[in-house]
């Protein structure tokens, strides 16, 4: 009888023992993963929280300030209102190297208030909402943090790990001025995320782009009354829009340039001695868009002499474009497809096949959403978005991928974002994101020759020769750009 229960003990003991190092060989079994797993619902309801109060570029005071106060709950030394940016902020946890830096924004955009339903329901009509999901990137962002501190405390492992909150990505370029100010310093290596409608590592390296206000001055007159008395600012900027539209033709076709008119007057019967026209100008290498801006500075120029105004330029932000490192994105899209993608539950179903009928498109669309998109090789961009990561990726290695937050078939911008990034699927692509950082970030931490390949690749290239310079100049933080005046 006692040799029986040896035998068995023993056995108990075996398997036990087989189960534990088959357990250590699965990359999903430790601790920043178990954290992540057991927080869903702390993380549903803080992204739900930002998301019901979308606040714009320079504005997200109460986001800012819930991302810090969490990551201050969890551990970190939170740095706030850095750079000059009253909504700025560094959170560290841990010491020495490997230092590792994940990203995080969380500014809403203006005129995309929407309900989570899939049919179009502004909560607030002309409201701000989160078109582009960065109530889920600040969250994603934190959470994998924390879940990477947790596996160095688990592991007693040397490391730093540091959240940057940057905010008004969406025109302000927060990046930019912790660039400038040197807050990178002495950081190995940059993970980022964007939400989007599939699962992917992205390789295209976007657009170069100058944000520049053009104010016009003129004369007011009554233009009923006495119109020869008068100079019309906004003749002016007519004027500039029309030579602008007619030089079109002969720029890159990869290069953009959009534009709107911010303000045209009062009243028509005044004629109007102040009018601004806000451009964006694209181009996928920065020493073309220079020369691009330089051409529309011209025109504002010519359109100021021809109708006896006088016009003022100010850049309110500019970007580089994106320098990706393809030994990063490797091990980036290694930890994407052990993590997987995004499942729906029954009702996130229903919800996502309404979204995707109302769009026109095949309920099979929605399969992107569960499937990793294979490494794509790096293409030359043919135009497309910008972001101010492009400053960030010329400075430390830097490397971005996608979650599906959004129902595929989605466009960028649009208030089906706005429903989907803030429902249970918003959490759970923010949660895989998470899962995603933590694993990058233990690979970094535990193989010195990884990050010393990823590091060989960026300086070969950005080449030897290379000085960063910010296409923004000197200016300060443009504060109060999305301020109504």
């Amino acid at each position: 009888m006692k040799r029986i229960l040896f035998i068995c003990v023993l056995t108990i003991l075996c398997h036990n023992i087989y189960a534990q190092k088959k357990d250590k060989k699965n990359p999903l079994n430790n601790a920043a993963v178990e954290y992540l797993n057991n927080s869903f619902a702390v993380y549903d309801k803080l992204q739900k929280t930002i998301w019901a109060n979308p606040e714009l570029g320079f504005l997200e005071t109460n986001s800012s300030a819930l991302l810090q106060k969490h990551l201050q709950e969890n551990g970190f030394k939170v740095e706030a209102g850095v750079a000059g940016m009253p909504t700025a902020f560094v959170a560290s946890y841990g010491s020495g190297s490997p230092v590792i830096a994940v990203l995080a924004e969380y500014d809403a955009l203006p005129g995309l208030s929407q309900d989570t339903v899939p049919y179009r329901k502004p909560l607030i009509e002309g409201g701000s909402g989160h078109g582009c999901g960065h109530n889920t990137f600040g969250v994603g962002a934190v959470a994998g943090a924390i879940a990477i501190k947790q596996w160095l405390t688990a592991n007693n492992h040397v490391g730093t790990i540091k959240v940057y909150g940057t905010p008004a990505e969406e025109g302000g370029g927060g990046k930019v001025y912790l660039v400038r100010d040197g807050l990178f310093n002495g950081v190995d290596v940059v993970l980022d995320w964007h939400p989007g409608t599939g699962n992917q590592v992205t390789t295209d390296t976007g657009t170069a782009i100058l944000m520049v206000d053009y104010s016009f001055f003129g004369i007011a007159s009554h233009a009923g009354g006495s119109p020869d008395k008068g100079r019309s600012a906004l003749d002016g900027v007519e004027s500039m829009n029309y030579m602008v539209n007619m030089l079109r033709e002969h720029v890159p076709i990869s290069s953009r340039i959009h534009y709107v008119i911010a303000n045209g007057g009062e009243a028509p019967n005044v004629v109007p001695d102040y009018a601004k026209v806000s451009y964006y100008i694209r181009s996928p290498k920065r020493e073309i868009l220079k020369d691009l801006v330089e051409w529309v500075g011209q025109a504002s120029e010519g359109a100021a002499l021809g109708t006896q105004t006088k016009v003022k330029s100010e850049i309110i932000s500019g970007f580089y474009e994106k320098l990706n490192n393809r030994k990063l994105a490797e091990l980036v899209q290694k930890n994407l497809e052990i993590v997987g993608g995004v499942h729906y539950d029954a009702r996130e179903r229903a919800f996502a096949e309404e979204i995707v009928k109302g769009l026109n498109k095949d309920i099979a669309t929605l399969k992107q959403a569960e499937t990793v998109k294979p490494l794509e090789n790096e293409k030359p961009s043919l135009g497309g978005g910008s972001s101010d990561v492009g400053d960030v990726s010329w400075v430390v290695p830097t490397v971005t991928f996608n979650t599906a937050t959004f129902v595929p078939g989605s466009s960028g911008h649009s208030w089906q974002n706005v429903a989907s990034g803030g429902s249970t699927i918003g959490t759970k692509s923010l949660i895989n994101t998470a899962k995603v950082f933590s694993l990058s970030a233990i690979d970094l931490y535990t193989d010195p020759q990884l990050l010393k390949d990823i590091k060989d690749e960026f300086g070969k290239r950005r080449g030897p020769d290379f000085e960063y310079t910010l296409l923004l100049g000197d200016r300060a933080p443009a504060l109060d750009y999305r301020v109504k005046k």
